[in-house]
């Protein structure tokens, strides 16, 4: 049987519509300004850009394929043919850049254009035709198409959206939706994201063909237009209202990419970076599907005003399948310095000769209030004061060492991060930055004297950027303590937004190197003793992302070593093991780490066999309810009977991540045990 058979009418009016698409549609052309910005941005990224750009035609080659990416990323609309059509384009985007002629550029997006909407008016006849799926063949859908071939015909697409439809019905059905709400959830997604192509004006345009040029150089380098640049100033003043987490696009989803230290969705906790969010709601009404809608309208559902609440509809990370998803509520507010404020505690580790006291200082992020510091006043807040001011109080407590924890800690003020380091030495360089020219330049503590020499350890994981990363890789380079964690971020880049004619280019103007030489670029910093984590490297991280500029060295600068930690790394990690190896939150982590890549690996296509479909999820939660029902059976704790009931169920006195503070507590108290004994042993001879 034809698919033409399988799906009826829908399919028979698709090629009217593709004829009076063109008809519907009034084709935004490119303005004077943005031609005049396009020429800016080519400059930009000539004569400004870190690396050594040459915008010629082999760099024109990959600017295209990225802006077919931008456009139709899962190869979902356009054809072979259409892709053909423009093929010439990928010799000519440097020109079109050098001299604003970007009609080319803006025809492409016509074509696009004519094939979504068509589509979505597919979609929407074929729910007006009413869907009547059955549910027992042995049809499996492909997840990730983004290497997938371009499709040679129209009849390729449509049984590519005949599986997408099919599968978009089924997943709502296994959630537990009726026909009736199946239906009408469908055509509100499809009716609005065909409203939104519909309303595509030529500023949309220029922002998609500008994302595939800065984008196909590194993915901290983008245009904002003046829309854009509006709300990035307003985020910069800290004075947007919200949930307080940074969102990202993958593909049709929109994903958290980090949550705001001391933010509303961190305090809530019910959120968690590489979650995808499917749908937005208000305090009241309906929610709205945001599966398919451009990044900054999701972000303006999401924004609101202080107090308000947002519901979002959320597929956690680790979720093995879309039916997966649970609403969350969260209450919008600013984040406030107080909420991201340094703040220590007592940790007691107890051993064979008795309790030990370590303290561990959270350090959400480097801030400082540049007001008030601005304005002279004595007593400003800042990292630097407030942790100072938790080492004395915890000096009082008599501690044996200081575990300063830098996880999710995502960077902020770089001086805080030279000013804190002289918290722990005395003088000497923090980090090299080098810019487009080859100039390094030099940044580090001034200030004579240490505020605490005594054992240190630096606790850290892949949310920790930037001037986390700077600051850990300080404290190991100088051997003041020991770096511990999973690798780091891999942010090792500094930009700078610059306005144009039209809208502002956020440029990557330097480097960050360690005093060592070693770029934190791409590679981050890599803990001497490493933890296994939940989050994973492939899809959270510097190396996550497309053309994300390479590590490599500088010469070091001189500095003096104030130990050898590593001269006791081999007996401190036998300790490690031995200690985690019958840790049931430890084995959790590292099991459900191994798990969740294998599962990542194996999925890549889907069922749409509703049986089959159903018996596959259940056999993965399986295996993860299981995970976590041995480490709740070994705590003592309550045991699950789903798996989907794990987030936020955990024991307070037994939390997950707790594990990776208290053994950091345990390895600075070997390490303090064992540099105490070899000071005693240097002193008696």
């Amino acid at each position: 049987m034809s698919l033409l058979a399988h799906l009826g009418r829908p399919a028979a009016i698709l090629v009217g519509l593709l004829l009076v698409a063109g008809v519907a549609l009034a084709k935004p052309q490119p303005t004077d300004a943005q031609r005049q910005a396009a020429v800016e941005v080519a400059d930009s990224l000539r004569y400004g850009h870190y690396a050594d750009i040459q915008l010629d035609d082999t760099w024109s080659h990959q600017a295209f394929e990225r802006y077919l990416d931008v456009l139709d990323g899962q190869r979902a609309f356009l054809l072979a043919g259409d892709v053909a059509d423009f093929r010439h384009l990928g010799g000519r985007i440097d020109d079109a850049l050098f001299d604003g002629e970007l009609d080319d550029v803006y025809a492409l997006y016509h074509r696009y254009h004519e094939r979504a909407e068509a589509r979505f008016e597919w979609l929407l006849a074929s729910l007006d035709e009413g869907l009547d799926f059955n549910y027992d063949s042995d049809l499996r859908l492909d997840i990730d198409r983004d290497e997938a071939p371009w499709a040679e015909s129209r009849d390729e697409l449509d049984e590519l959206w005949f599986k997408r439809l099919k599968n978009a019905a089924l997943t709502l059905a296994i959630s537990g939706q009726d026909l009736e709400q199946v239906e009408t959830n469908l055509r509100q997604r499809y009716e609005g994201q065909l409203n939104r192509v519909r309303q595509t004006n030529e500023e949309d345009i220029f922002g998609l063909f500008m994302a595939a040029v800065t984008g196909s150089i590194d993915p901290h380098s983008e245009y904002l237009s003046p829309r854009q640049g509006e709300s990035f100033d307003i985020q910069m003043r800290l004075s947007l209202e919200g949930i307080g987490a940074l969102l990202q696009s993958d593909g049709e989803y929109v994903k958290v990419a980090s949550l705001v230290p001391g933010g509303p969705a961190e305090r809530a906790g019910a959120l968690e970076p590489a979650d995808r969010i499917v749908a937005v709601g208000q305090d009241e009404g309906e929610m709205v599907n945001v599966v398919g809608m451009r990044l900054d309208n999701v972000v303006d559902l999401i924004r609101g005003p202080k107090g308000s609440v947002v519901r979002l509809d959320v597929v956690p990370a680790q979720a093995v399948d879309m039916t997966r998803s649970r609403i969350i509520e969260i209450t919008r507010d600013t984040v406030n310095l107080e909420d991201q404020a340094a703040q220590g505690k007592v940790i007691e580790i107890e051993r064979d000769d008795g309790p030990h006291r370590i303290g561990v200082i959270k350090i959400p992020t480097f801030y400082v209030d540049f007001d008030a510091w601005q304005a002279g006043e004595e007593d400003f807040r800042s990292t630097t004061r407030d942790v100072a001011r938790e080492i004395e109080r915890l000096k009082g407590e008599d501690i044996e060492g200081i575990v300063l924890d830098l996880r999710n800690n995502g960077g902020g003020a770089l001086q805080e991060a030279n000013s804190l380091l002289g918290l722990f030495i005395d003088r000497g360089p923090t980090v090299q930055v080098r810019d487009a020219r080859g100039r390094i330049s030099l940044y580090g503590d001034t200030d004579a004297g240490t505020h605490y020499d005594g054992p240190l350890g630096v606790l850290v994981n892949r949310l920790s950027a930037s001037a986390s990363e700077i600051f850990a890789g300080a404290i190991q380079d100088y051997g003041r303590g020991l770096v511990v964690g999973s690798p780091t971020f891999g942010k090792g880049t500094v930009q700078t937004l610059n306005d144009l004619s039209h809208g502002q280019i956020k440029l990557t103007r330097a480097k960050f190197y360690r005093i060592s030489g070693d770029s934190t670029q791409h590679r981050g910093v890599e803990p001497d003793i490493i933890f296994p984590s939940l989050i994973d490297p492939d899809l959270i991280g510097e190396s996550s992302l497309d053309n994300a500029l390479d590590w490599d060295t500088v010469r070091s600068v001189q500095y003096r070593h104030y130990g050898e930690p590593w001269r006791h790394l081999e007996s401190i990690k036998d300790r490690h093991h031995s200690r985690v190896a019958e840790h049931p939150n430890f084995r959790y982590l590292t099991q459900q780490a191994e798990l969740n890549r294998r599962l990542r690996e194996q999925t890549t296509s889907v069922s749409l066999n509703r049986e089959q479909r159903k018996r596959e999820v259940e056999e993965q939660e399986a295996e993860q309810l299981s995970l976590e029902n041995q480490r709740r059976r070994a705590l003592g704790l309550d045991l699950l009977e789903e798996w989907v009931d794990a987030r936020g169920e955990e024991s307070d006195e037994e939390p997950v991540e707790q594990v990776q503070v208290q053994e950091a507590a345990h390895i600075l108290l070997d390490f303090a045990l064992l540099t105490s004994d070899e000071y005693r042993l240097a002193n008696r001879h």
